[in-house]
């Protein structure tokens, strides 16, 4: 006789769950979530995520993103703080400042708001040195490449 085995799935870490905020679904209020969050639709609310945010091409975004690695394709309005890293892809659209140790910004990629980089954007604004506020410099314009000459 054949016996019936149960094997359990290994368990899952909250960390690696991924949640979905999908083409046509909008989503008024602020999120909080463990491990990944993915916005190919619209939130509006600030969103915090334990491991990362990703704004797809179609994710619209207004409110503070707070997290350990960001990227973003779509828009955002609001301030985006990835304690890790921020990476703006080509398509991106921000009107906010960037706090991150390191940012990656795609050519073609639109900013309007200040970057800090470094030990600033760890400690966060509200620890920042006095007069780190002067030293971070706007960014304006259709893109960085534009902005700066």
């Amino acid at each position: 006789m054949a016996r019936e085995t149960k094997t359990e799935a290994p368990a899952r870490e909250l960390s690696d769950v991924v949640s979905v905020i999908g083409p046509g679904m909008e989503i008024t209020g602020d999120i909080k979530c463990d491990g990944t969050v993915r916005i190919e639709g619209r939130v509006n609310g600030a969103i915090r995520a334990t491991k990362s945010v990703v704004v797809g091409r179609g994710g619209r975004v207004e409110g503070d993103i707070e997290t350990q690695d960001v990227v973003v394709a779509g828009a955002v309005t609001g301030t985006v703080v990835g304690a890790s890293r921020v990476e703006l892809q080509e398509t991106c659209r921000v009107e906010g400042d960037i706090r991150s140790r390191r940012i990656k910004l795609d050519e073609g990629g639109q900013v309007e708001g200040r970057f800090q980089m470094g030990k600033v954007a760890e400690k966060g604004a509200a620890s920042a040195p006095s007069g780190a506020a002067e030293r971070s410099k706007p960014v304006t314009g259709p893109s960085l490449t534009s902005a700066s000459k």
